[in-house]
């Protein structure tokens, strides 16, 4: 994994753009189409490529192995399990409660539409609860936010079953508060807990009730976790949006979970009422507000109107030919935020796009952005244009989910994925060792990770498919997650 660079607002639109876009969002979809149904299933297969712990026998993603087998014993207890976030060996709590939230939400929204998919879904939530849990219960008034010494792990290039660096343990506590891991884990929890409630009830009420101490925990003792970690997890996960934004996001799926109204009035009193264009595993403001318009726009609650006006203010800001856009797009017609990992936010922000839509559906709602009509299927067509140019309708016919389609990225930023397998070389390799071998050679991968989605091409629509080009070539959980939802919407309307 390479340093995640703070968020920030994006650029204005290039303007030339404007017209094109405008054509793109007012004429009907094209006729061919990828196959999602394909790709719907590749993106919930790469989770297990990212699994730490001890392997089950159905592991499908056989290169990989057992490993991180004795995670949080520096700290007397168990937390083995979890997901890797990218192409390191390290488990970041912050991103990875984050990427479940995103998985349980297209779950939720889109299981109807999943198929045989459904079933694999659950189990990419599960891996992450499991361990999410243990993170939450092992020790009283302590939050387990992470396992591995980020630092020592990216000076080598090594198999996670191989790997000899620190697995330091990190936490917060009352003394060292970290309400933003603390309130994402809580809206992580509460959002499976509904995943599960009717196939294993009593997961589903373990894990409420494990949502509702650690959303406490994060009002009760408010901080951001950065402040209390320093170097553990930043530059790499800082909090640089605040804790506000995942205590709206925590209380948001707590009141969802629950229809408790004392969610719903931390929430309203809260305060967090920041413009943004962009929704990631940093800033959740969006996220919630989306979440919460759901109940102006499919149950008629007018409590929520602020909410709805937010999340249109948001989407007005996305949507190319809207007056008070702030988004840029690539003359391939690529959403583009930042250099780093563009299609982390593209992915998200696409989930907010087809969800909008569907809520907006439910009462046959449309909005304004200044004097242009905004309806349901500006949102989807837009949305849809996001996934088909990661599937590879785009300038390079480059398809940035790996193993699917002909033309995909080779060289990912990924060490499992660059050095041979366990079956297929035993012997370790240390740390220093997979550098001049793996690392810097220009050829493809020994291991496929099927259906992982890379950092993205550049603003120029370019892809060098370069290993040591970490922000366009590094996979990660939370890219995959959020595409989750809008590849099963799309797998459940359009034929292959």
């Amino acid at each position: 994994m390479g340093m995640r660079k703070r968020i920030t607002s994006s650029s204005p639109c290039l303007l030339f753009l404007f017209f094109f876009f405008s054509l793109v969002l007012l004429g009907s979809p094209s006729l061919g189409h990828p196959n999602y149904k394909d790709a719907l299933a590749k993106s919930i297969l790469f989770f297990q490529g990212q699994r730490s712990g001890r392997l089950p026998t159905g592991q499908q993603i056989t290169w990989r192995s057992n490993s991180g087998l004795f995670d949080g014993s520096l700290a007397h207890v168990d937390l083995t399990g979890g997901y890797y976030d990218a192409g390191d060996n390290v488990k970041f709590n912050f991103p990875m409660a984050y990427t479940t939230t995103m998985l349980s939400w297209g779950t939720l929204e889109y299981g109807k539409r999943m198929g045989p998919e459904l079933q694999n879904a659950r189990a990419a939530i599960r891996w992450a609860t499991d361990y999410l849990i243990k993170c939450a219960t092992a020790t009283p008034n302590t939050l387990y936010v992470g396992v591995g010494d980020p630092t020592t792990d990216h000076k080598c290039w090594e198999r996670p079953e191989d790997m000899d660096t620190a697995r330091t343990v990190y936490s917060v506590s009352a003394s060292k508060p970290g309400s933003d891991v603390a309130g994402e884990t809580a809206a992580a929890l509460a959002a499976a807990s509904m995943v599960f409630r009717k196939v294993d009830s009593k997961y589903s009420r373990l894990l409420l009730a494990t949502a509702k101490k650690v959303m406490q925990f994060a009002m009760q003792y408010r901080g951001a976790y950065s402040d209390s970690l320093g170097s553990a997890v930043c530059p790499f996960y800082c909090s640089y949006s605040g804790y506000k934004d995942e205590l709206l996001w925590g209380a948001a799926w707590l009141w969802r979970a629950t229809n408790d109204a004392s969610y719903l009035n931390f929430l309203q009193t809260l305060g967090a009422n920041d413009a943004t264009d962009i929704f990631s595993w940093d800033n959740k403001l969006a996220g919630a507000r989306v979440l919460l318009a759901r109940r102006t726009l499919v149950d008629n609650d007018k409590r929520f109107e602020s909410f709805k006006e937010q999340a249109e203010d948001f989407m007005c800001r996305i949507i190319p030919n809207s007056p008070s856009s702030s988004t840029s797009y690539t003359q391939g017609g690529l959403m583009f935020k930042l250099a780093e990992s563009n299609l982390q936010y593209v992915t998200s922000i696409t989930f907010l796009l087809t969800t909008y839509a569907k809520y907006m559906t439910t009462s046959k709602y449309t909005f304004n952005c200044g004097n242009v009509r905004m309806s349901s299927s500006t949102l989807r067509n837009l949305a849809k244009q996001q996934v088909d140019y990661i599937l590879g309708e785009n300038p390079l016919k480059m398809s940035y989910m790996v193993g699917f389609g002909a033309n995909f990225p080779k060289r990912i930023h990924h060490r499992g994925s660059s050095i041979p397998s366990k079956a297929s070389h035993p012997q370790a390799f240390g740390c220093d060792n997979g550098f001049q071998s793996f690392f810097y050679t220009s050829n493809p991968n020994p291991n496929t990770l099927t259906g992982a989605i890379v950092g993205g091409p550049n603003q120029n629509d370019g892809f060098p498919d370069d290993r040591t080009d970490y922000s366009h070539s590094e996979p990660a959980t939370y890219i995959n997650a959020a595409i989750v939802g809008p590849l099963a919407y799309l797998a459940g309307s359009y034929s292959s």
